[in-house]
């Protein structure tokens, strides 16, 4: 990226003072007209020149309308709004959401909260990185939260006039589309036409690794959009060192750590691939001054964001450390396999090609989408050798393959079979030292990055610049292979959502009226419990719902849902009685099983009647996760009370939940208040604490 060819031909000429609207009236005619009426005598005007001037006026008029239509600002403009139209399409029915529903996965969940209480900080002049409304009465820190706070802030006037999930649904309707303006702007610099430049925005803002993270992961995709504006900002202070160039590397570097902190850093990569080969070769102050602006003003915006990430460290005595076990299991369960990489994308089954797509649709594909599919590639390659005198085509070739490279995981997947070349043993898992993942995670700072699969989106960048050349080549040698070309682009672009995932509503009234007219401040316990998230976990995943009715009554709650749950957030709950003994209830596992005498009072933790005790030799004593003893029950209520945890909502029933969950609620002070929807099976009940 470097480098561009010298001509530059197959640009757009620039619009000039002289070339919006060759139809207009010359310059000096209003003025000759002015100065006509000025040199009369007072009151001895022409009789036709009033009439003349006012038709010249109107035309000057609509000129200068044709002439700021045909501008660059509007042209840029129009450009971004077929954009956006496209992305509409390539995730039909992603925009029926707008009329107040979301996927039914607790990420979209929290998205909606994270827009919520960003617009509640933001109007009530609050910190938005913690919260004592999740974890309750703990409070959980948010500093390493995708609470995205720039997003929320941009959008707070909308989340305060329709709700934040409408703010939630707009992003995900809009985001391809700018996500295809970002890259064509980047293309531009390195491609000679506008065909090749939109083919590269398609292949990136459309793909459908980028909108299947649109439809579940939102903080991904807008990640996602700062790739191409750091390649953008990079290369123009490359070619153009100055001020002006320096703020705006800094502002795109910056507005990323308050959007996606991974992300910032998959950003930091590809300004630091740009700008070191061209400080280094010839180190100048002129050079470097600029840089340092760039890194000056970065970190002046991102500072809310560092300082928060700081004061959650400091404050979690350590307990932000992810124990090296679990780190190195989840690092093996996000790997790509191949062919799959590079194989066709389920999208070509809407269009009747299951047995292309069938292979490899996969039922975690909700997580993520990471394929490049078979048109990119092929492109992406056709690309690479109609380029192949260009340096700078080597070096995204090289990105590409190396992203690929690392996206494959800590071992190799060849269709449904594992292999593990110079295999050994990492914090108790196996796996491959041939992998340059095994490598990556161990340098300092990237062991956060445990889904490798996502560094195949840093590899997209790259890969649709080099189709984009290709598309620009098809254009002049081989202008009818363009068709298909665009057809088969098409076949692959874009995502319609997981059958697999349902939808839910955003409005929960029916469930949350008698929580709604408590304006005590109590706490809601949601059922299942949870603290959820990135790892560790803590109880068992909740339901979305419970995020999104928070967002109605703004009541504290139990649950909590963040990319981190640190340690002390974890031993705090723990050390409420109430939740400890709920946690023993919810997860209804014996370790002994209290077949044994009555025990007035007791909460048994198995399917067998109480009273009941075998023949033979006695039994053994039951403990705490068997059974909870009156003493356990009596210190629980007191705790509730002390919360002040006024209302208990049950998502789901089943056995369990009658036999141990709805017994621990009586136990400890509910009552049962209503249900909704009435007269249905599957109704939520909702309990208070009397």
């Amino acid at each position: 990226m470097g480098r561009a060819d010298p001509d530059r031909s197959g640009h757009p000429a620039a619009a000039t003072a002289g070339t919006l609207d060759s139809g207009a009236p010359a310059a000096g005619q209003p003025g000759q007209a002015r100065g006509q009426a000025e040199s009369g005598s007072a009151g001895a005007r022409p009789a036709g020149a009033a009439a003349a001037t006012r038709p010249q006026q109107a035309a000057t008029g609509a000129a200068r309308l044709r002439g700021g239509l045909r501008g660059p600002v509007a042209r840029q403009a129009g450009i971004l709004l077929c954009f956006i139209a496209a992305g509409v399409v390539a995730t039909i029915p992603l925009a029926a959401n707008l009329a107040g529903r979301i996927p039914a996965a607790r990420d979209p969940a929290s998205y909606v909260w994270d827009f919520w209480w960003v617009a509640h900080q933001l109007t009530h002049l609050g910190y938005p990185w913690f919260t004592p409304l999740m974890a309750a009465p703990v409070g959980v820190q948010l500093g390493f939260h995708t609470v995205m706070p720039l997003p929320g802030v941009l959008f707070t006037p909308v989340t305060l006039a329709f709700g934040p999930a409408f703010s939630y649904n707009l992003w995900t309707v809009i985001l391809p589309g700018l996500l295809c303006y970002a890259m064509y702007r980047a293309a531009r610099l390195w491609l000679r036409s506008a065909t090749g430049a939109v083919g590269a925005a398609v292949l990136y803002g459309l793909s459908c690794m980028l909108t299947q993270q649109d439809w579940y992961h939102l903080n991904i995709a807008l990640g996602a959009l700062f790739l191409p504006m750091a390649l953008e900002a990079s290369v123009r202070l490359r070619r153009k060192p100055g001020r002006r160039q320096g703020i705006i590397l800094g502002l795109v570097m910056g507005a990323a750590m308050l959007s996606d902190q991974e992300f910032a850093v998959l950003a930091a990569i590809v300004v630091g691939l740009v700008l070191l080969p061209w400080l280094l070769r010839r180190p100048r102050w002129a050079r470097l001054w600029p840089v340092l602006l760039a890194c000056g003003t970065g970190i002046v915006i991102a500072s809310p964001q560092i300082v928060a990430m700081l004061q959650e460290v400091v404050a979690s005595h350590g307990g932000l450390s992810i124990k090296p076990t679990l780190l190195a299991v989840s690092y093996k369960q996000y790997g790509i396999g191949l062919p799959g990489m590079f194989t066709p994308t389920p999208r070509v089954s809407l269009f009747g090609l299951n047995a292309l797509a069938g292979p490899f649709l996969h039922g975690r594909d909700n997580e993520g989408m990471p394929m490049f599919g078979t048109t990119l590639t092929v492109l992406a390659l056709i690309g690479l050798i109609v380029s192949w005198r260009r340096r700078s085509a080597w070096q995204l070739a090289a990105l590409w393959i190396g992203c690929a490279a690392l996206a494959l995981g800590t071992s190799l997947w060849i269709g449904k079979h594992q292999y593990l070349p110079l295999a050994s043993v990492w914090n108790g898992v196996r796996v491959s030292n041939l992998m340059p993942y095994t490598w990556f995670v161990r340098l300092p700072g990237l062991s956060s990055f445990r889904e490798a699969d996502r560094l195949a989106i840093l590899g997209l960048l790259p890969a649709a610049l080099l189709g984009g050349a290709a598309v620009e080549w098809f254009r002049y040698p081989a202008r009818p292979v363009l068709a298909v070309v665009a057809a088969a682009v098409i076949l692959e672009s874009g995502y319609s959502g997981n059958p697999k995932v349902a939808s839910i509503p955003t409005i929960y009234t029916g469930v949350d009226y008698g929580i709604l007219a408590d304006h005590t401040g109590s706490i809601v316990l949601d059922l299942p419990f949870g603290l959820r998230g990135g790892i560790p976990v803590y109880g068992v995943p909740f339901f979305p719902q419970a995020l999104v009715m928070a967002t109605e009554d703004g009541h504290p709650r139990s649950i909590a849902y963040t990319s981190r749950v640190p340690r002390p957030t974890i031993d705090a709950i723990n050390a409420h009685p109430f939740y400890k003994e709920l946690i023993a209830a919810q997860h209804e596992v014996a370790q002994k099983c209290p077949w044994r005498a009555p025990q007035a009072g007791s909460v048994y933790l198995c399917p067998h009647p109480a009273g009941v005790s075998l023949p033979g030799p006695a039994v053994a004593p039951t403990g705490v996760a068997a059974s909870l003893t009156p003493a356990n029950l009596a210190a629980a209520r007191r705790d509730a009370a002390r919360m002040n945890i006024g209302w208990a909502v049950v998502w789901k029933r089943n056995g369990s939940v009658t036999t141990f969950l709805l017994n621990y609620l009586h136990a400890t002070g509910f009552h049962f208040a209503y249900l909704y929807p009435h007269h249905v099976k599957d109704a939520m009940l909702v309990y208070k604490r009397a």
